[in-house]
This record gives structure tokens, sequence and C-alpha cells, in this order.
């Protein structure tokens, strides 16, 4: 299942690529991309939803649902 969730405080190439691998950590998840010009993250799987804005956060940006 696909989701999407807003993510804040992406910059550039590199702040996409440590929100995908923050995603990407979390069980369930089986791809992830992220967006700075959409200010979104893109999530593949069955993950909580809490625990993705939780991972998104603990690498220093700011997620909602």
């Amino acid at each position: 299942m696909a989701r999407q969730i807003t993510v804040t405080g992406m910059s550039c190439g590199g702040c996409e690529q440590s929100v995908e691998d923050a995603l990407e950590a979390i069980g369930g998840v089986e791809s992830a991309t992220a967006n700075r010009e959409t200010e979104t993250a893109t999530v593949e799987g069955d993950a909580d939803t809490d625990d993705l804005l939780a991972a998104v956060e603990d690498a220093g940006y700011e997620a909602s649902a």
C-alpha cells in the first residue's frame, strides 16, 4: 500500500536521501521516495504511520500525515 506524508525542511538532494534512508530503515517499508519540491514522501509498505513520522522527525525534518 502506498501512502504519502508531508515532510518540510528538505532543501537539497542530500535531504531527500536522508529522509528516504530514515523511512526505509523502518520495518514494513518496501521503498520510500522523498521530493523536496512538493514537500512529500511516498512510502510503499505496511509500516505504521506514527513510526514513519517519528523516523522523519528523528532525521531532523518536520513530518505530518
